[in-house]
């Protein structure tokens, strides 16, 4: 069973249809004491850094989200600001702590000495992966996946990023460290490739 975690800050029911396609067995979750029934783990997000780590505090999922991947070593797929979230800390209007499981920064995109573009990133870009993964097998580096996002994670550790994408400059696409995978993309939004990525999730 895959835990979608409700924080009421994500799209769930797209998410949700689209692990049902590719057949994974799906719940919501807004109560951290049902994290444990999950065998994975999905933490989506639409929407700004501090309101989702407020959100995941209050309904006590932050810490039996840190538990059920550290110390029981749930798979983890955080999309788009479920990315970020996983993040030490983001600039995004202040300074915010995220969960701290990614030893990286949440910042947004600096056009200031090139030429500007417009933010936030939305539609489609290619992405091209720097590892050889399972969550991208049947995928062709270089596919187009569906973004829509203002800030991008800065990983300290180069070995983290999976895959880069650019927009007025490299920015990391995708994170891979032990049982936690992550991308600022959205899957379930980029059709063929994001269910295919998906499919790999549900089966690794």
């Amino acid at each position: 069973m895959i835990a979608i975690v409700d924080y009421g800050m994500g799209n769930l029911a797209s998410i949700k249809k689209a692990l049902e396609y590719v057949g994974a067995k799906v719940f919501l979750v807004n109560n951290p004491r049902e994290l444990s029934r999950a065998e994975k783990i999905v933490l989506p997000g639409v929407g700004a850094f501090a309101d989702g780590i407020g959100r995941l505090k209050s309904t006590g999922l932050f810490e039996e989200l840190k538990k059920a991947v550290l110390e029981d070593k749930k798979k983890l797929f955080g999309i788009c600001l479920g990315m970020q979230l996983l993040a030490k800390k983001s600039f995004e209007f202040g300074e915010h702590d995220g969960i701290g499981l990614i030893d990286a920064e949440v910042r947004k995109f600096d056009f200031t000495d090139r030429a500007p573009l417009r933010v936030p990133h939305v539609g489609w870009n290619n992405v091209d992966f720097k590892i050889d993964s399972p969550y991208f097998k049947g995928i062709a580096s270089g596919s187009d996946f569906y973004f829509v996002h203002s800030y991008h994670v800065v990983c300290e550790n180069a070995g983290l990023v999976a895959a880069t994408s650019d927009y007025g400059g490299t920015f990391t696409a995708a994170i891979v460290k032990d049982n936690i995978f992550a991308t600022q993309f959205h899957p379930e939004k980029s059709q063929e490739c994001g269910l295919k990525m998906l499919e790999n999730f549900v089966l690794c």
